[in-house]
């Protein structure tokens, strides 16, 4: 079995790697509806239309108000923010003159409408919020591959937990924001971030550090590995776990908890004729790197430990971890997982 050996070396500010042998679709804001603003025909739909009559008035007002769209169209754009150009979710708030807004942009204008430049005050627009209360809508993720639709109001919660949101960047060494898929990712932290990338299931790193007894919290350069088809995230870190310091190295797998179940993974340290094995499914990236560590998910050694399996004089953290990455075959009659080994 090959072995990529790799060694990782500190540097100021980021702990990185070297090798011993040497689009993707960005997550867009989507709005499902056309981007088009039509803020200047924007009509005070704040009085409330005849229960019985609800959508033949809403859709009459609308249909004057926008020609040359349907009533459907013409509903979905008056639900648009002028502002943010994000669908409005109660409180809709209006003008004096009925151009609407959501909350979150009513509060970055100063209170001053930015279609007519008038003092915005606190009008609710509910007739513009019962009609949303009538009507159905794709989910923002629609581009992406949703084909969900959904009430109103029921729309935002299933975003939270739509399979087609876009991924966060699962890079620990910083707060980074970027957003989108799997592909994207992986441009991203290759051209961005400068992470290892490597193909194949088996690794051999070995994480060095001088003075560790000096460092409390440290992060090493995210490894990323390709196999099976996906794309894996090893991380390696110095924490405080209560009172003592440790070392934790853990996998993450680049797509949902569904599929990765489908995988598992075992991570192996030791020296002197002792060693630690860790066995386990890797965490989905839906889960934060933060999220991950703090429910001690991975293989955990104790600095001391880690100092004696380095050698020498326990002065500078020289720790090899070995590791393999394999796919679980499902048994349909037992019901029951058969490790595929092949590699």
């Amino acid at each position: 079995m090959d072995l990529n050996n790799i060694e990782c070396v500190s540097t100021d500010g980021m702990i990185m790697m070297e090798d011993d042998d040497d689009v993707i679709t960005r997550h867009q804001q989507n709005n499902p509806f056309p981007t088009n603003i039509f803020s200047n025909h924007h009509q005070n739909l704040s009085s409330k239309p005849h229960k019985n009559n609800h959508n033949n008035n809403v859709n009459n007002n609308i249909n004057g108000a926008v020609l040359g769209l349907t009533p459907a169209t013409s509903v979905h754009e008056l639900l648009e923010c002028p502002v943010c150009t994000n669908s409005m979710y109660p409180p809709i708030h209006q003008c004096h003159n009925g151009h609407t807004l959501c909350s979150t942009c009513k509060a970055r204008v100063q209170n001053r409408c930015p279609t007519c430049r008038q003092e915005l005050g606190d009008i609710r627009c509910l007739a513009l919020e019962k009609v949303a209360e009538s009507l159905d809508f794709p989910c923002k993720y629609q581009l992406m591959g949703c084909p969900g639709i959904f009430p109103y109001y029921s729309k935002l919660k299933h975003e939270t937990v739509c399979d087609f949101r876009p991924y966060n960047c699962p890079y620990a060494g910083s707060e980074c924001s970027v957003t989108g898929d799997i592909p994207f990712l992986v441009s991203h932290l290759r051209d961005d971030h400068k992470v290892d990338m490597h193909s194949g299931c088996t690794f051999n790193h070995r994480y060095v550090k001088s003075n560790p007894r000096e460092v409390e919290n440290a992060t090493w350069m995210l490894t990323v590995f390709h196999c099976f088809g996906q794309y894996f995230c090893l991380h390696f870190e110095a924490f405080q776990l209560g009172a003592a310091p440790v070392y934790m190295a853990f996998l993450r797998f680049m797509g949902d908890e569904a599929d990765a179940r489908n995988y598992s993974y075992s991570l192996e340290v030791g020296a002197n004729g002792r060693k630690l094995i860790w066995e386990g499914t890797p965490r989905s990236v839906r889960d934060s790197h933060r999220k991950v560590r703090d429910s001690h998910d991975g293989l955990i050694i104790q600095r001391n430990m880690a100092l004696f399996f380095s050698g020498g004089d326990r002065k500078e953290l020289k720790l090899r971890v070995t590791g393999r990455i394999w796919k679980e075959q499902h048994s349909a009659d037992a019901g029951v997982c058969i490790p595929n080994v092949s590699i």
